[in-house]
């Protein structure tokens, strides 16, 4: 069976004949658009600036990169190579907004720094294959578009693109050398190789195709006038519709993220992104059901004070909203999402306002000006509805007290974890049951090995557990790889074929979703294990379990669980977590209480202390518990 496949970008797309440069942002020589901009935020930018001249520029190694080959370490050398183009951006933003040149010497600095990296990619994406062996070494004779090979051309693309008049002054050398770089880098090979996420109909799609895509139009449609004939944007404009079309068949009709909250950002946004550099060449696709569904996905994850609904590698504070959210908004008219974008920015930080640690020069500019109306626009009175994502089986309901989120769907999302079956619960906007994320993105994340990390085990969700040795469970947790490896010991596998069945939501009501989730293990022992998550007088979880093998429950708490009563005789326990809010089981014979100190700073940026994880026995006599959530 082929699989399904969308045409909505490119149906648009050939309606039109409209192919030429993308100029909807002003470069520094139209004062009247930088000048419109406010006072307020000309000064911030400017202020900007002055600080990133007394930063000096990283030096940046080949050692650096060689270093992630050798100890799977990537840090070492991003730590070198985002600070660059974080620095020209700001450099960038405040010689457009005051235009006066002292800041062109260090901005021909830093994109020099640039143009003269050996390789853009990271090393970790140095493979020619999907998922292939990373290079010790980047071979400068077979160009690679990785997701920051294309970043970096759209950076040097679009400094040259808004400093084009002044640097043209200067030298032409400078905007040649720009050329020569994109069109050895991107151009060439974008036109002429296959890269897996251009999409072929066969392989999973996933953030990197819109991404990448966005970047590479970038570099294109930011040529001067006759750089490129209307042929080849032409070109250009529908190898990016094709690509955008095969990533649009990996979402359901419900315009649900498999990859979370977080990667909405590189996902849903980049897509728009990509619609916004056609110019107008696809208008009429904003009014497409599917298209408004994923605009609105990061507007129902949201639970308050910066919290988002997170599964896979979603942190539970992914960040603050920008602009393109709000244009976004604005673009498919959605007056809650655009509002929500914008009332969001309001609540950041100065450094936020200004996207401080965005390597992508071109949001910069979206930003600015989009500022000062986002700085005036009304707040919307509606609220996000209940919602069932039938295409990944995640349900959010909220009430006026809690937020819940309970996931059924398979283990064979992007970025996955093994998580069929587990919730989450918010109270009163405060981390109640949580979803731990992903710590630092080293070798083994993304390696055969992913499964021995501890975020990404079922064991470390809210879920059961399955052990047919005494001694294995009494020192569960305490070695993620070793439990992996741990024959006696049976947590969820990864896979799309592991995934729940029998699966059934209904919103009215007291919203409720119903999943046999036996089939996420891969165990015959197992032969069913139903679970109901309810949301009603709190959150109620109705587990019935029918194996050969007795069950532990894991429970994952932010804050620190206390054990305020016990029942040996009827297998009841109460538990307090913080000043949250309690937790009732029945059914359980022993009750255990773990602190598992947060050291990885990517963790460390939702979970700012210990998070705790509360280890029920439960009694396999009765194959039935509950737990209440209050």
């Amino acid at each position: 069976m082929s699989k399904f496949h969308r045409t909505i970008i490119h149906d648009h797309l050939r309606k039109t004949t409209e192919a030429g440069p993308y100029k909807r942002y002003p470069d520094i020589s139209d004062r009247d658009a930088w000048d419109s901009l406010s006072a307020e935020l000309k000064a911030k930018l400017i202020r900007a600036g002055e600080e990133a001249l007394s930063e000096p520029w990283t030096q940046l190694l080949i050692s650096d990169f060689t270093e992630f080959k050798k100890s799977g370490n990537r840090v070492r050398f991003e730590d070198k190579y985002f600070p660059r183009r974080r620095k020209l951006n700001n450099l960038v933003m405040a010689e457009c907004a005051e235009n006066k040149g002292r800041f062109i010497d260090d901005i021909l600095d830093g994109l020099y720094l640039i143009l003269d990296e050996t390789t853009w990619c990271l090393p970790p994406h140095t493979s020619y294959e999907r998922d292939g062996q990373q290079e010790t070494l980047p071979d400068v004779t077979r160009q690679i578009i990785d997701l920051f090979q294309a970043e970096s051309g759209a950076e040097v693309a679009y400094v040259e693109y808004l400093l084009r008049p002044v640097l043209d002054k200067l030298s032409p050398h400078i905007s040649i050398y720009v050329n020569e770089r994109l069109k050895e880098r991107i151009f060439e090979p974008y036109l002429n190789q296959f890269f897996w996420w251009m999409g072929d109909g066969e392989q999973t799609m996933c953030n990197w195709t819109p991404w990448i895509v966005q970047n590479v139009l970038i570099c294109a449609l930011t040529r001067p006038e006759g750089y490129f004939s209307q042929e080849e944007i032409r070109t250009f404009l529908e190898k990016a519709a094709v690509s955008c079309d095969y990533f649009l068949d990996e979402y359901g009709e419900d315009g649900g993220c498999n990859e979370g909250a977080q990667y909405y950002s590189h996902a849903g946004l980049c897509l728009f992104g990509c619609l916004e550099l056609m110019d107008g060449a696809t208008n009429g696709v904003y009014s497409e059901t599917l298209i408004r569904n994923i605009a609105t996905f990061i507007v129902k994850m949201y639970v308050g004070g910066g919290y988002y609904v997170n599964f896979a590698d979603c942190s539970a504070l992914p960040g603050r909203r920008t602009a393109r959210e709000f244009l976004f908004g604005k673009a498919i008219g959605d007056e809650v999402l655009a509002s929500f974008a914008a009332a969001d920015f309001r609540d950041e930080s100065d450094a936020e306002q200004l996207i401080s640690e965005e390597i992508n020069l071109f949001y910069h500019v979206m930003q600015a000006f989009a500022y000062d109306e986002m700085m005036d626009y009304p707040v919307s009175s509606k609220l996000p509805e209940n919602s069932w994502f039938e295409s990944m089986g995640l349900m959010v309901a909220r009430d006026k007290t809690y937020t819940l989120a309970a996931k059924a769907g398979d283990n064979g999302d992007s970025h996955n974890h093994n998580d069929v079956g587990s919730f989450t619960i918010y109270k009163d906007g405060k981390p109640f049951v949580i979803d731990l994320g992903v710590g630092t993105y080293t070798q083994k994340t993304f390696s055969d090995r992913r499964y021995e990390l501890w975020t990404m085990q079922s064991q470390f969700h809210n879920l059961p557990t399955f052990i047919d040795d005494a001694s294995s469970a009494s020192c569960l947790g305490d070695d993620s790889a070793r439990d992996l490896r741990n024959t006696h010991v049976v947590m969820q596998r990864d896979g799309k074929e592991y995934g729940a069945r029998d699966v059934v939501c209904r919103l009215s009501g007291n919203p409720t979703l119903i999943m046999n989730i036996a089939g996420a293990y891969g165990d015959k022992r197992i032969r069913s294990y139903t679970r109901v998550v309810e949301l009603g007088q709190g959150v109620i979880v109705r587990d019935h379990y029918d194996s050969d093998i007795p069950a532990l429950m894991s429970i994952m708490t932010y804050e620190e669980p206390v054990i305020t009563d016990a029942d040996d005789d009827s297998f009841n326990v109460s538990i307090s977590v913080g000043d949250v809010g309690t937790i009732t089981a029945s059914g359980v014979k022993k009750t255990h209480i773990k602190e598992y100190p947060i050291t990885d700073e990517r963790l460390g940026i939702a979970w700012k202390h210990s998070v705790y994880r509360i280890l029920f026995e439960l009694d396999e006599k009765a194959g039935e518990f509950q737990f209440r959530f209050q």
